[in-house]
């Protein structure tokens, strides 16, 4: 059944956490490659689907072509600007999927390897009646301590209440969505946050009743930064979202008589944070990685601890007026290891 609803799906790929690093350019080509390869080994073939999509800020025809000959079809490239936004990317990845073709448009990145199964999990719920109007899929860092620790605070997902198997949250690079749900949603600009559009998404369906089906075994692995201190900057950025997210989360979760924490300065965004650590610290052992024992049990929730602390310090600089200069959310790490 998923194979007839590829044939009306497009798959979006958008390519800026390529972004960076040096000798960018060749890297970005060989990554996109292996993340190619990756798609093209699906249990569902690139060329059952209506489209398949890539945005890019520049690759080279021969590049371009080096794609199409690994998925075996006809690729759309899109071209955007090099100071287009991860999520404005998506946007213009979507825009150019044909509405007469595709019901249904899931979107990946390019720093992630899918699990072989992960397009066909994915597809899979649109065949149920009645069909959800978004499926996500479960993301994760790779299957070690450090993996666990960080998968604990960036990739968590909450039940929802509007139905069972039903997520509150999702990420934008493991989603798929009825076309007519993106079209009328979408991602909408948040000023100065760098990566929370997709949770604050979510909480615009939540609130709308809009349910997003969960699929677990639509699974992705998401590389880390290449360096250690892209790895730091890209917790200190975390941190400083929470600013931006924290009075959506407050409005849609607290009573009237806390709604003053949406805006507290840097003090709803540290409770907001502080409830995390809580909740990560909670979450070893129960992401549907391999388990943790014993020390690595206690060097994943040092690591924890650690990388927290690293947001809050960000939290707090940016609740106390301190602001990163430039558009962070045209700035790139680089995400070119395996």
């Amino acid at each position: 059944m998923s194979m007839l609803i590829a044939a009306r799906s497009a798959l979006v790929l958008e390519t800026n956490n390529l972004r960076g690093g040096d000798a960018a350019a060749v890297r970005a080509e060989a990554s996109l490659q292996r993340v190619m390869r990756a798609l093209a080994a699906q249990s569902v073939p690139l060329d059952a689907l209506a489209q398949l999509i890539v945005t890019h800020d520049g690759l080279s025809e021969a590049a371009c072509a080096a794609l199409v000959a690994i998925a075996g079809r006809p690729i759309g490239f899109v071209r955007i600007d090099a100071a287009t936004g991860y999520y404005d990317a998506k946007n213009a990845g979507f825009a150019a999927t044909d509405p007469h073709r595709c019901d249904y448009v899931v979107f990946a990145d390019a720093d992630c390897l899918p699990d072989r199964e992960w397009l066909a999990a994915l597809l899979q719920p649109f065949a149920q009646q009645p069909a959800p109007a978004a499926v996500a899929g479960r993301t994760s860092y790779r299957a070690d301590v450090l993996g666990s620790a960080l998968t604990t605070l960036d990739f968590m997902y909450f039940p929802s209440p509007l139905q069972a198997q039903a997520t509150r949250n999702f990420y934008a690079n493991n989603v798929a969505f009825r076309r007519a749900v993106f079209a009328q949603h979408g991602y909408q600009p948040l000023d100065g946050v760098y990566r929370a559009h997709c949770q604050v998404l979510g909480l615009r369906l939540q609130a709308a009743g809009v349910a997003v089906h969960y699929a677990a075994q639509a699974h992705t692995v998401h590389r880390l930064p290449d360096t250690r201190r892209e790895a730091l900057q890209l917790r200190w950025w975390r941190g400083q979202d929470t600013l931006g997210l924290t009075p959506h989360l407050v409005r849609a979760y607290l009573p009237d008589a806390l709604q003053w924490l949406g805006r507290s300065g840097p003090l709803g965004p540290l409770c907001v944070l502080a409830s995390r650590l809580w909740f990560s610290a909670r979450a070893l052992n129960r992401q549907d990685l391999p388990p943790l024992r014993g020390l690595r049990w206690c060097a994943a929730l040092l690591l924890i601890v650690g990388f927290s602390a690293v947001d809050m310090a960000g939290a707090l600089a940016r609740g106390l007026g301190w602001r990163r200069g430039g558009k962070a959310d045209a700035q790139a790490l680089s995400y070119h290891r395996a």
